[in-house]
């Protein structure tokens, strides 16, 4: 009897300790591999420790705002606002995908990530002095996937519940251990304050400035036009490595503009101090002024590894006259980069060829072995080109002359049941005309969308462009209230969760979803999961380029350019560290040099 209990009790001690074998707690979290900072980290190799704190930037922005809650579907929230809350963890600039203790102070799961706990820290306390508890981030979650923004109800979907452990640990736990990611995605979880919120109406925009647990609070504000927020002197995470060196603007002012080119003047006669430059043209032309002979302005031209995603003329395939494929890869031989490029961007930019252009994602010839794989069992459903050919955008000579791609288009059309009458393009069966609208929220895409209506007229197609304000724009978005748009799906070099919102069947149903296209594709939402559950680096990139491959030849976007650069300008009062960091401009690590700031009010003013 004594030998079978010791048997027993040695059981359980095997097993126990096998148990405990399989439970990691650190610091950091990474998708695929090892963190780059060890526990012993003290900072960011691309921040300042002791750079000093205080000055005051203004940056800029377009439109207005009438809400400080950016965590719900309705209104527009205020620039910047997200300076006020903080997050479980944080991630890296200088990683792939790595996440740092943030009011969490270390981090827990089993290794098959089935399952994720998180510790509070003791000096983790909102602006009103109360300390953050495990019932925030209960009350959080809880209320983010009933009421927030859709976007959380994709990004969180595989979440199970959410329990307090004890008076500082929270723990997460998950649908099935197949998201790998799910650990470190729910670690971005941005926290609210329950006792801040809960006899408040989430669901409504508010002017009332909220309590916050980030490392700036909102000064003061002219409803629309500008807020101004003010470094926390008590913020309790200075001096955490992840966030050390960083966040060093005394005070940070937004202001807001009309429209691009009155933001751009304002930025040149000193009424703002940092701008990044989006127009190719304006790059080129707009700053020889004196202020920039005098080196008072900085004008850099920055190289990064950012992936830059896919821009591009994207259709609402809710839409009739965009259901057909092959009506779609019409459409794009009537978009001449090449001339546009040579004539209106100054030869700045590249063609896009990829969902996740510029990085090692994205698909380029014919698929390899390991993305047959995931392509194969579906080719009986999928675009016979994406196993037989490359793909590649059309290509013009740059003369403006498109006999041969307009004719290439023609046939296309009449291949999909459309033929000109009276010179107009008419649907063989219904009757219908073909004419939509191109929906833009920046007059600068004029000039651009212009010569593209010109083409497509010139097949019979009538199209109206419409320029409309932020706000309208938004909620046309929202709405799926357009024919056609010029979207960036932005993209990260851990894609996972978001390409629900981005790609998913069920997102397509969703208003304010990221789906805009509307694909509704049950091969792309098996796709999504393949990235999703990928075990290795090697499984997402591979995934990621089969999926690059099926929506590249769904044709469900013109592909336009892109430019692997940040192009900023800006007065000469900041300082930077010496290194930069790999996949963000780091404007978050600069900080003001006083001895500039004092002297640049008196130089701009000797410029007028």
């Amino acid at each position: 009897m004594k030998f079978f209990i010791f048997i027993i009790t040695s059981f359980i001690i095997i097993f126990s300790s096998l148990c405990i074998a399989e439970i990691n707690i650190s610091h950091s979290i990474s998708m695929h591999g090892q963190p780059k900072y060890n526990s012993e980290f003290k900072h960011l190799e691309y921040v300042n420790p002791n750079a000093p704190k205080g000055g005051k930037v203004i940056f800029s922005e377009t439109g207005s705002y009438d809400s400080f809650n950016p965590f719900i579907l309705k209104g527009t929230a205020a620039a910047g606002i997200e300076n006020l809350y903080e997050t479980l963890t944080s991630s890296s600039s200088d990683e792939a995908f790595t996440e740092y203790g943030l009011i969490a102070e270390t981090i827990e799961w089993p290794d098959d990530r089935s399952w994720v706990s998180f510790t509070i820290r003791k000096e983790a306390f909102w602006h009103d002095g109360e300390k953050i508890t495990p019932e925030d981030v209960i009350w959080t979650f809880n209320t983010l996937m009933k009421k927030g923004h859709p976007f959380y109800k994709y990004y969180y979907g595989d979440v199970l519940s959410v329990i307090k452990i004890n008076s500082n640990k929270i723990k997460f736990n998950f649908k099935s251990n197949t998201n790998l990611e799910l650990p470190l995605i729910v670690g971005q979880l941005p926290v609210l304050p329950k006792h801040y919120w809960e006899d408040k109406d989430f669901e409504t925009t508010s002017m009332e400035i909220p309590v916050g647990s980030g490392p700036y609070k909102i000064k003061n504000f002219d409803h629309g036009r500008s807020i101004t927020y003010e470094l926390d002197k008590n913020y309790w995470a200075k001096n955490i490595p992840i966030k050390k060196g960083t966040e060093n603007f005394g005070i940070i002012e937004y202001q807001y503009y009309k429209d691009r080119s009155i933001e751009r003047e304002a930025f040149k006669s000193g009424d703002i101090d940092f701008f990044n430059e989006n127009s190719s043209k304006d790059w080129a032309t707009s700053y020889n002024i004196p202020a920039l002979k005098k080196k008072l302005l900085k004008r850099e031209l920055i190289e990064h590894q950012n992936p830059q995603g896919m821009q591009g003329f994207a259709f609402n395939i809710r839409k009739d006259i965009f259901k057909d494929r092959r009506v779609r890869e019409a459409l794009s031989y009537a978009f001449d980069f090449e001339w546009t490029n040579k004539n209106l961007f100054y030869d700045a930019y590249k063609r896009t060829n990829s969902f996740f252009e510029n990085s090692e994602l994205a698909s380029s010839g014919l698929p390899s072995r390991k993305e047959l794989s995931y392509l194969t069992p579906y080719m009986d459903i999928l675009p016979k080109k994406i196993f037989t050919s490359k793909y590649n955008p059309p290509k013009t000579d740059g003369s403006g002359f498109m006999r041969l791609e307009l004719k290439q288009a023609s046939l296309l059309l009449q291949n999909a049941g459309w033929e000109i009458i009276n010179g107009v393009l008419t649907n063989k069966n219904s009757g219908g005309k073909f004419e939509f609208e191109i929906l833009l929220v920046s007059p600068a895409f004029e000039r651009i969308t212009l010569p593209f209506k010109d083409n497509l007229e010139k097949l019979g197609i009538n199209v109206n462009i419409r320029t409309i304000d932020s706000a309208q724009y938004q909620h046309r978005l929202d709405n799926f209230d357009f024919d056609m748009i010029v979207y960036n799906f932005s993209q990260s070099l851990s894609p996972g969760n978001e390409q629900r919102n981005f790609w998913g069947s069920d997102a397509a149903k969703t208003n304010g979803s990221r789906n805009i296209i509307g694909i509704n594709d049950t091969v792309i939402d098996l796709l999504i999961e393949k990235i999703i559950s990928a075990k290795s680096r090697e499984d997402l990139i591979y995934s990621s380029r089969a999926l690059d491959r099926v929506l590249l030849w769904g044709h469900y976007v013109i592909p336009q350019w892109h430019i692997s650069a940040y192009r900023t300008l800006y007065w000469d009062i900041f300082d930077k560290p010496t290194i930069r960091p790999k996949y963000s401009l780091g404007t978050n690590t600069w900080w003001i040099d006083s001895s500039k700031a004092d002297t640049i009010d008196q130089r701009k003013t000797s410029l007028q």
